[in-house]
């Protein structure tokens, strides 16, 4: 005999079971809601009120990928341990004069521009300081060795690589690092289109991409694919007659990029550049790893003096974007900028950042996995109850009420701008949303009919095709605000 397992007696083994509870109003309009999503769609949803006791535990705790929710947890950890209120928002980039050579050092910061009309954060006030000393330059090199060379999150789909969605992370990060192509149809059907430079920030037409134009005038949608050696193949068809399309391309090497820039940027200030366009990376080495160093990573040799450096904005403003507009590169570079503040810089160090602090929190490490910062890997995972027992944590810090204020505004702003808009919830959901292949996510506060706070965490997972979840989400969220 199995030890554990009662003994029965044959009678109650025959009784048939006894019908189950009927399920409160509440609750089976959370339920009703929920069954709307796509046939196979996985759903957790939890729902926290201001005591702390849970209103709807459905799947609480599987473990979901999250999509972007993940950056959730990568900006409270900039908002704690980066000075996120001072003017100077720190990681801004320099230049500096190695002999005959211009040396262009990226620190992290994520809003470097070169666009025409920038005021801020401007590429052309370093090129201005260069040419104040110099006439005749030999190369110009673009350094991101602030931090280690991973270009693009571990578990990231390969076709995200082409798109402002996934282009790569660097320190040194220059116009979103994005170039912009114009596609506009020929006259006549089947003819090629002709494809220009995009006006405005990430401006294509300076020749930086090598483009093979296999697309034509006619049916059918534009995509743009990334080779070796700034190389991009245009496919696909624009109906004739329409307005012209722009392709925002994704950079594969953003410090060469940046260095491209800079250089162009000399030469129209009367500045010969008579060498090369190079690049300075670092290897990601086993020391970049918190878990197989143990120890600080040792000091690199310090570099010359800095000619110029320029004062980034705010860091607060940033953090505001990257939550408003769910901004992958942005949220990718804060990561590394928190592992920065205690490790080198690596994914590994942002990572431990982040799971230290989920461990003040008292979520329970079994809850999630991070692979990345800004969700577009497809190993995290997070469980709705770990979640909520985070987003209620974040209430309680110094820096609460700054992060959540900048996440979206349900019908107002930012990624939920069209979401909620005319309903109960309008203006009364702040939450961050997140899709990716097959996941659908929100999580963040509400305020329910009776005027409380409550906080949420729906994760939805495994639908099928193109089919999105958000619609059952949103009429489970609606239910419980009703009746709360």
């Amino acid at each position: 005999m199995r030890r554990g397992l009662p003994l029965l007696a044959p009678a109650l083994l025959a009784t048939a079971p006894a019908p189950p509870a009927p399920t409160p109003a509440p609750i089976a309009a959370v339920v009703a809601g929920l069954a709307t999503a796509p046939p196979g769609t996985r759903i957790g949803l939890v729902v926290v009120d201001q005591d702390g006791r849970e209103i709807v535990a459905i799947r609480p705790d599987e473990r979901f990928v999250p999509a972007s929710n993940t950056k959730i947890f990568t900006t409270a950890a900039a908002w704690e341990l980066l000075d996120a209120r001072t003017l100077d928002g720190g990681g801004g980039a320099s230049v500096r004069l190695e002999g005959p050579d211009v040396v262009l050092a990226g620190g992290g910061d994520a809003r470097l521009s070169s666009a025409p009309d920038c005021r801020a954060d401007c590429l052309i006030d370093l090129a201005r300081a260069v040419a104040a000393r110099r006439r005749v330059v030999r190369d110009v090199v673009g350094d991101d060795t602030v931090f280690p060379d991973e270009r693009w999150p571990q578990g990231m789909s390969w076709n995200n690589q082409s798109s402002r969605y996934g282009t790569a992370v660097s320190a040194l990060t220059l116009d979103d690092n994005v170039v912009e192509l114009v596609v506009t149809p020929a006259a006549r059907a089947g003819a090629a289109p002709a494809i220009a430079a995009g006006i405005g920030p990430g401006i294509g037409g300076d020749g930086y991409l090598r483009v093979t134009n296999d697309a034509v005038t006619g049916p059918g949608g534009l995509s743009a694919t990334i080779g070796p050696d700034q190389s991009v193949r245009v496919t696909g068809g624009v109906a004739a007659g329409s307005a012209p399309v722009r392709l925002a391309v994704g950079v594969q090497d953003p410090a060469h990029r940046a260095a491209w820039r800079l250089a162009a940027m000399l030469r129209d200030l009367g500045v010969r550049v008579t060498g090369r366009i190079t690049v300075r990376h670092r290897p990601l080495s086993p020391s970049d790893d918190p878990a197989a160093r143990g120890r600080a990573p040792a000091p690199r040799p310090p570099a010359p003096p800095v000619l110029a450096r320029l004062i980034a904005p705010p860091l607060a403003d940033d953090l505001r974007f990257t939550s408003k507009n769910s901004q992958n590169l942005h949220a990718e570079l804060l990561l590394r900028r928190v592992g920065a503040v205690r490790g080198s810089g690596s994914v590994a160090d942002g990572r431990a950042a982040v799971a230290a602090m989920l461990d003040r929190a008292g979520v329970p490490r079994r809850a999630y996995d991070f692979a990345d910062g800004s969700g577009m890997s497809n190993y995290n995972r997070l469980s709705p109850r770990a979640a909520v027992r985070f987003l209620r944590w974040t209430a309680a810090q110094p820096w609460g009420p700054a992060w959540r204020d900048a996440l979206p505004v349900g019908g107002v702003d930012g990624t939920l701008a069209r979401r909620f808009r005319g309903t109960a919830l309008d203006g009364r959901l702040f939450a961050k949303t997140g899709s990716l292949n097959a996941a659908n996510a929100l999580s963040g506060f509400l305020v329910a009919a009776s005027g409380r706070t409550l906080t949420f965490s729906a994760l939805a997972n495994d639908m099928p095709g193109d089919a999105s979840a958000t619609p059952a989400i949103d009429a489970a969220l609606l239910a419980v605000a009703a009746a709360n």
